[in-house]
């Protein structure tokens, strides 16, 4: 049973990752990406990581999509126009994702142990993770959060700049 549900949260998480992609309106690839946050944290629940689970749907589907929404309607987001694209995306873009994804795979293949673990042997309780985050790995934390508070004040300084430049009151 935990394996078909796996696949289905799988199958969901992935429909949901398409469903983004292909999207023109900039709120509806949000919503899609809720699904896909959502699909991830019934995935984490099967592999018994029910922190994880919990932290992915309160920071990612909660707090994340909230500011993704919020910058989205600062900005005024329309439509998406349909462009034919960049040529230099295309020499560049698709054989750099072909070297990547291989380079990815081979470092999975050659790195997988064949060792298995139980659900839930990896380090999982909250005290542990805790320590973790704001011990071993908080310069990355930090570098993190300062990265959104600059996304965040330029979205502010992209939806100002029109109104003051272009002089023109409505």
């Amino acid at each position: 049973m935990h394996l078909i549900l796996f696949l289905a949260f799988g199958a969901v998480c992935v429909a949901g990752a398409v469903n983004l992609l292909v999207q023109k309106h900039p709120i509806n690839s949000a919503l899609s990406l809720v699904v896909v946050m959502g699909s991830l944290a019934a995935e984490y629940l099967l592999l018994g990581a029910e922190f994880v689970a919990a932290v992915q749907v309160i920071v990612y589907a909660g707090a994340v999509m909230v500011l993704f929404v919020f910058v989205i309607m600062l900005l005024n987001a329309g439509e998406e126009e349909e462009t034919k694209g960049s040529r230099v995306a295309m020499i560049f873009g698709i054989p750099g994702m072909l070297v990547g994804s291989l380079l990815i795979a081979w470092v999975l293949i050659e790195h997988s142990g064949n060792k298995s673990l139980a659900a839930g042997a990896l380090p999982g309780p909250p005290k542990t993770i805790g320590w973790l985050l704001f011990h071993d790995y908080l310069l990355p934390f930090e570098v993190t959060s300062v990265l959104v508070l600059i996304a965040i004040m330029g979205a502010v300084v992209l939806a100002a700049a029109p109104a003051s430049a272009g002089g023109r009151k409505d």
